[in-house]
Parts: C-alpha cells; sequence; structure tokens
C-alpha cells in the first residue's frame, strides 16, 4: 500500500514548499513525479524548483524538455509516469486517480481554502478506507509538524 501524507499549507505558498519536498526526495534517491492542475502550473512549478535554493539544484523537466524516463522529477497534469518515479506528490487542489504504484504519495493542499481542505478530508477518508498508510503535516514556525 501507499503512505500518503497530506502537507497542510499555512506559512508559505506552494512554490516555496513543494520543491523542498521533492528535493528531500530526490536527496534520498527517489524519482519524483509532480502532478498539477493545468500548465499554467506545471510552468510556475517549474520556475519554482528553478529558484527554490541559491546552494542546491533539483533536475526537473516536463513534456516541453522531453527525455520523460531520464528526468528525475517529472511535471504533468496527467496521470503518467514515465521516469518509473516512486513519489508522488500533487499540487495544491489536484487528486490522483491512482496512487498504488507509488511506495509514497505527498497530497497538497492550500489551508486558506477551504473547498480544498474538506476535499482533502474526502481524500483522506478514501484512502484510508482502501488501506493506505495516512497521515497529517501542517506548516508552523519551526517548519513540518507531524498532528495525525
Amino acid at each position: 500500500m501507499t503512505e500518503v501524507r497530506f502537507y497542510h499549507l499555512q506559512k508559505t505558498g506552494e512554490e516555496q514548499a513543494l520543491p523542498q519536498i521533492a528535493y528531500k526526495a530526490w536527496q534520498a534517491g527517489h524519482k519524483v513525479v509532480v502532478k498539477t492542475g493545468d500548465e499554467d502550473r506545471v510552468d510556475k512549478l517549474n520556475n519554482a524548483l528553478w529558484t527554490f535554493r541559491a546552494d542546491a539544484f533539483l533536475p526537473h523537466g516536463s513534456k516541453d524538455d522531453g527525455n520523460q524516463a531520464k528526468q528525475p522529477v517529472w511535471l504533468t497534469t496527467g496521470d503518467d509516469n514515465p521516469n518509473g518515479a516512486k513519489t508522488l506528490i500533487t499540487s495544491a487542489g489536484v487528486a490522483a486517480n491512482d496512487i498504488s504504484s507509488y511506495d509514497l504519495c505527498c497530497a497538497m493542499l492550500d489551508g486558506n481554502n477551504p473547498a480544498q481542505v474538506e476535499e482533502a478530508r474526502v481524500r483522506w477518508k478514501a484512502y484510508k478506507e482502501a488501506g493506505h498508510t495516512v497521515s497529517y503535516w501542517q506548516q508552523s514556525d519551526k517548519g513540518w509538524e507531524k498532528k495525525a
């Protein structure tokens, strides 16, 4: 079963938080797929991955870059997994149709968007009922804190 972590954004935006999570997974030797809702979001996250740290580089690409199978981090709007990633990060407000091929799914949600919070509660229940291990992480002044 897949481990699912819900990341509740409260202190920073997704452009700051998501690259940190992707970088941590990549540093651990994992390939990553980042699923977003639209191509504009792919472009914004692509830019965020280029600039999130001055002292680090996170190799990544999208359909505009090609070489899908070789990209350590793949940005997409679909359910494709061309790099054989075992870590999936879903952008805030985006759900994956099938997470069973991943070891870890990191679901971002905007804490200032009540619809996203409610939708995350529905997904939490569905994932738990399906037998996945679920946890809830909330941003604080100290960083990410596991709350459930």
